[in-house]
């Protein structure tokens, strides 16, 4: 990490609970030296502020938000922050949820509901290059063992354009290329191209494999007991 990203002075928030953006606020600015915070409360804004400059030192993003299923928020945020680090804050702190938040590209996890002192010590390891993960938390597998079905998805998805991750995203919701045409505003041609494309580098060849992947990464994969 280089130094003006180790500053970490500044910090975009992703979360949907004013509450907590407000407490998590207070908390970054008391213990981990950061001095403007920003906050979204859906994927997509956080998208939009992320096209602006300045970009923001860290980005701090709750994985259950209310335009997103699972993992692919984490997703399509790596995919526009670029080099901008981005912790995930969850409720949802399973060991299984930890590590694939970490293999979906987040640097760090903390649990939600953790103590100050724990917020401390996960931005003091990122201001360093380091990653974290909290205590307790125990890999399920051996790294240099094949990926999983679930790994893989991670993987495929990561490769998608935010666009594409959005058109994908409207295909899981049963829209067709006319609906995806209409809601994003482009034209159907352009939406059969990404479609195209989003199979191709899914190694899929239709369009319901495609959003078989996409269920690979939500939570029910990773939280069998959850509804």
């Amino acid at each position: 990490m280089d130094g003006e990203r180790g500053r970490l002075s500044s910090a975009l928030i992703v979360d949907d609970h004013p509450l907590f953006c407000d407490a998590l606020s207070m908390t970054l600015r008391a213990v981990a030296g950061i001095e403007t915070v920003e906050t979204a409360d859906r994927l997509e804004t956080a998208l939009t502020r992320l096209e602006l400059s300045p970009l923001p030192d860290v980005v701090v993003l709750d994985l259950n938000l209310p335009d997103v299923n699972g993992l692919d928020g984490l997703i399509r945020l790596r995919a526009t922050a670029g080099d901008v680090p981005v912790v995930v804050v969850s409720s949802l702190a399973d060991n299984r949820v930890i590590g694939a938040a970490l293999r979906a590209g987040a640097v760090g996890f903390v649990p939600k509901h953790s103590r100050r002192e724990v917020f401390k010590a996960a931005f003091d390891a990122i201001r360093a290059g380091d990653g974290y993960v909290p205590d307790g938390f125990v890999p399920q597998a051996d790294p240099k063992a094949p990926a999983n079905q679930q790994e893989e998805a991670i993987a495929r998805l990561a490769l998608l354009t935010r666009q594409q991750a959005k058109i994908l995203q409207l295909i899981c919701e049963g829209m067709l290329n006319k609906q995806i045409a209409y809601e994003l505003s482009i034209a159907e041609t352009t939406v059969k191209a990404h479609v195209t494309a989003i199979m191709r580098k899914l190694g899929v060849q239709s369009r319901t494999q495609a959003v078989l992947i996409a269920q690979e990464a939500s939570f029910d994969r990773l939280m069998p007991e959850a509804g």
